[in-house]
């Protein structure tokens, strides 16, 4: 079920839950950006993606899709993998859901430390439970996520055979097909450790 059912249900809730998606995203694709920045590659400073600003991040549709349908995406920080070396593109791709785990390590922080009324901790926990969700979802290992690109970097072959893969025209309707298919598995994977999470953390 997309976000926009909240709109007219429960407003509050919508405007939470949209604001952190937004915000997480666009954390999300800067870590990328401003890693790749750091370690040499000029390419998505030249696309003005070393920035925080959500417009840079945002897509059209997948923005559309998360509204809809409650799944969607921001737009890939292109990178020149040239410039990084096989090492440097691990890091890059790894900076994204690195930072959505630094975000939820500060809002587990936050609720334990602060005096929470019951919107700040609604918030907070929002903003965790989205936040531990695109790290866990990012880290699956198939192709256009981080996770794979990740694996693609330790495992030289099979990063070749991702990227032939990847560039091929239908690619993306491809993944989007296959995580369509197994949604109820995939969720079912993010759940177990967004519940593992919170339990550990006792919040």
């Amino acid at each position: 079920m997309g976000l926009i059912s909240l709109l007219s249900s429960n407003p509050t809730a919508f405007v939470i839950i949209a604001a952190a998606l937004v915000l997480s995203l666009a954390f999300h694709e800067f870590a990328h950006a401003y890693t790749a920045d750091r370690l040499g590659d000029p390419t998505p400073r030249r696309y003005g993606r070393v920035t925080l600003n959500p417009i840079k991040h945002l897509d059209p549709f997948g923005t559309l899709l998360i509204l809809l349908v409650g799944f969607g995406f921001a737009r890939p920080v292109p990178i020149n993998p040239n410039n990084l070396g096989r090492w440097g593109t691990m890091w890059v791709s790894a900076a994204g859901p690195l930072s959505n785990l630094l975000i939820a390590v500060v809002c587990a922080v936050l609720l334990k430390v602060l005096p929470l009324t019951s919107l700040t901790y609604t918030i907070l926990m929002t903003v965790l439970s989205i936040n531990v969700v695109l790290a866990v979802f990012n880290l699956i290992p198939i192709p256009l996520l981080d996770g794979s690109r990740i694996l693609g970097a330790i495992v030289p072959s099979l990063g070749r055979a991702l990227n032939q893969f990847e560039a091929q025209p239908f690619s993306f309707l491809i993944v989007m097909g296959f995580i369509l298919l197994f949604q109820g598995q995939i969720g079912g994977i993010i759940r177990t450790v967004q519940a593992w999470v919170i339990g550990f953390i006792g919040v």
